[in-house]
């Protein structure tokens, strides 16, 4: 499903907010940081993580590497070396284990928090660290399906204060290292929640979107710009009043 649709339908209303002590007791905790804690007038909309199985595959890339192994397997087979084929089988488990290890960590240590003003991910396999994206900030937006129901969302930023490539992994989008783009990974029912990203994000006017597909280019090839025009999921509201807060200012990332 493409956001664009929210064009030829009427504005749904965004779903009622959820408590912020839920998030305290839902994977890595913010200790009241304000990069990684919601403000008490701040509605949050909706929180999930990547699926393991589908992180591993796609971060992971658990599946490819899986059939290399394999297709080793059979090679050494084929020519009569058993042993060989032996030791690569055992390897290519404790591989694959490894990998997957890397991934429950990954998605462990992950929380992705969508309020009515920005998008916080609270990630870190190592030293954790909270990343404030404002969502007057989303320049652009792209959605990739992956498998039935998951998918990815990434994101283009404006302004001057990008975080590093490597701050940000496995949660960016690859290949895209001199802009670096923030990206939602292997969410389960990821439409649903591009979507809804969509309706909150129209708050601040329209933005450019590609919201069919990432195409993962090679480092070297430039980056084609995707489609524009407008996005209608939700009237205009009202700014908060008093000093400006987080949603108001750009993108910010910090270690815990």
């Amino acid at each position: 499903m493409a956001l664009s649709d929210t064009r030829d339908r009427a504005a749904a209303p965004l779903p009622g907010g959820i408590d912020h002590a839920e998030l305290e007791n839902d994977g890595p905790t913010a200790h009241g940081d304000r990069l990684g804690t919601p403000a008490p007038d701040e509605t949050v909309l909706w929180k999930g993580r990547p699926g393991l199985g589908m992180l591993a595959r796609t971060a992971f890339h658990t599946r490819t590497l899986g059939l290399y192994m394999a297709a080793l397997i059979v090679i050494a087979l084929a020519t009569g070396r058993n042993d060989a084929a032996m030791v690569t089988a055992g390897l290519g488990v404790v591989l694959i284990a490894l990998l997957y290890m890397l991934a429950w960590l990954s998605a462990r240590s992950t929380l992705y928090i969508l309020t009515d003003v920005r998008l916080i991910m609270r990630i870190g396999m190592a030293i954790e660290t909270r990343i404030n994206i404002p969502l007057k900030q989303v320049t652009a937006a792209h959605y990739r399906a992956r498998g039935k129901d998951h998918g990815d969302i990434a994101f283009e930023l404006s302004g001057d204060r990008l975080l590093g490539h490597v701050l940000l992994w496995p949660h960016v989008r690859p290949w895209h290292y001199t802009r670096p783009q923030p990206m939602l990974r292997a969410l389960a029912d990821a439409a649903r929640v591009a979507q809804m990203i969509a309706d909150v994000r129209a708050q601040y006017g329209e933005i450019d979107r590609n919201l069919t597909e990432i195409k993962d280019e090679a480092a070297t090839a430039r980056h084609q710009g995707p489609v524009s025009g407008p996005i209608t999921g939700r009237a205009p509201v009202m700014a908060r009043t008093g000093d400006a807060g987080l949603g108001d200012q750009g993108m910010e990332g910090a270690p815990a």
